[in-house]
């Protein structure tokens, strides 16, 4: 059998089945894949709406979108639409779902595998070895997997670890500046370039779960001293209604002076249209969520606020670094090239679970306690004020 460094496949897919950060994080990888195979064609798998962030990405060839939830038709015309079309599925995800496209698309595979649960006592047991079982089949189908590490490993480097086969030295794969590629950007709506003045800042408060919620009397304090200082204020959100309504009510709590220094920008920014508005910032403040790793991506100064996820694991990538690990496991404030990552007090943080009570809806105290003075400091070093 010939060696996989000799492999020279002309159409590869790759398959991310989650959400919109996790599908910008596998943007190195498609780089460096483009590095090993010059001439290959690159299709992308993944669900409808979550590919914006590879709009006008120059390595991909096609987009192909599917539900999250889809129906035993669209199952059947996707399965016929990707039967064996390819020479090497890329799955970038260890869901079930996105090896059984992999396992149809090509002929061969390389993957990420689920990690093992952290500090598994007697009891759990039983779901370590489910765990391994899940696993077993999915790296048999594999030439090649990587198994996520969620406190050690930064899930840009699970990824680029995935083409270590096809290199006979693959320590040649972190000797090099390591980049996120965002989208191409999108001209703003009047309505908001109309008003936009220098310098602003770009503030994004809403993650995916509230668990990673900063609160709100902090957002309230850090946009007053920030106006104060002469910088006007746009705060980003999704369409989704919490995120809409988190804005809202971060609004009614500044006086009349600081909101004619806010943008409310809520709903109105398309992910290439959020691109553009972040490149023309001088600073970005925001949660654990993917519009904090575009902010990155795009090199402007970002400042993460940080809870129970691990940022040696999903921490935004500092553009240009060399090497597998940018960040410190638990430090209260690490800067590594244009990202800032800040992390509230206790010897608990980051437990990576979800929040105090280990629910969607909990609280998170290390956020709590983290002081919107912490991020000023940060600011007056970002911008060197």
């Amino acid at each position: 059998m010939k060696h996989p460094a000799k492999l020279k496949p002309k159409k590869i897919l790759f398959i991310a089945t989650r959400q919109i950060g996790d599908v910008l994080v596998t943007t190195p990888l498609i780089k460096k894949a483009r590095e090993l195979w010059p001439k290959a064609e690159f299709h992308f798998l993944g669900y409808r709406g979550k590919l914006d962030m590879l709009r006008g990405n120059p390595d991909i060839a096609k987009l192909i979108e599917t539900s999250d939830r889809p129906k035993l038709g669209e199952y059947l015309s996707l399965f016929y639409r990707l039967f064996q079309r390819y020479d090497l599925a890329i799955v970038t995800q260890p869901s079930d779902r996105a090896y059984f496209y992999g396992l149809f698309a090509a002929f061969r595979r390389v993957g990420i595998l689920s990690g093992h649960p952290q500090g598994l006592v007697a009891q759990d047991h039983n779901r370590k070895s489910k765990s391994e079982k899940q696993n077993a089949w999915k790296k048999a189908i594999c030439l090649h997997s990587v198994e996520v590490d969620y406190f050690k490993q930064h899930v840009v480097t699970e990824k680029l670890r995935l083409l270590e086969v096809f290199f006979k030295n693959p320590a040649e794969l972190f000797s090099k500046p390591i980049s996120v590629t965002p989208p191409i950007g999108e001209a703003l709506s009047p309505l908001i370039a109309g008003k936009l003045q220098q310098p602003y800042v770009v503030i994004h408060p809403g993650p995916l779960t509230a668990y990673k919620r900063w609160p709100l009397a902090h957002w309230q304090d850090l946009i007053s001293w920030l106006v104060k200082h002469g910088f006007q204020v746009v705060l980003s959100a999704s369409p989704a209604k919490q995120d809409i309504e988190l804005n809202h009510a971060i609004l009614s709590l500044l006086n009349d002076e600081t909101l004619q220094k806010v943008i409310n920008a809520a709903g109105q920014l398309s992910i290439p249209q959020a691109g553009s508005l972040i490149r023309g910032a001088v600073l970005y403040v925001g949660v654990d969520t993917s519009i904090t790793h575009l902010a990155a991506a795009c090199n402007i100064p970002t400042i993460a606020l940080f809870g129970a996820t691990p940022p040696t694991n999903f921490g935004p990538w500092p553009n240009g670094f060399i090497g597998k690990q940018p960040y410190q496991l638990r430090a209260r404030t690490q800067t590594v090239g244009n990202v800032t990552i800040l992390q509230g007090p206790g010897d608990c943080v980051p437990c990576r679970k979800a929040g105090c009570e280990d629910r969607v809806g909990s609280r998170s105290e290390c956020l709590d306690f983290l002081e919107p003075n912490q991020v000023i400091e940060a600011i007056e070093q970002a911008l060197q004020m």
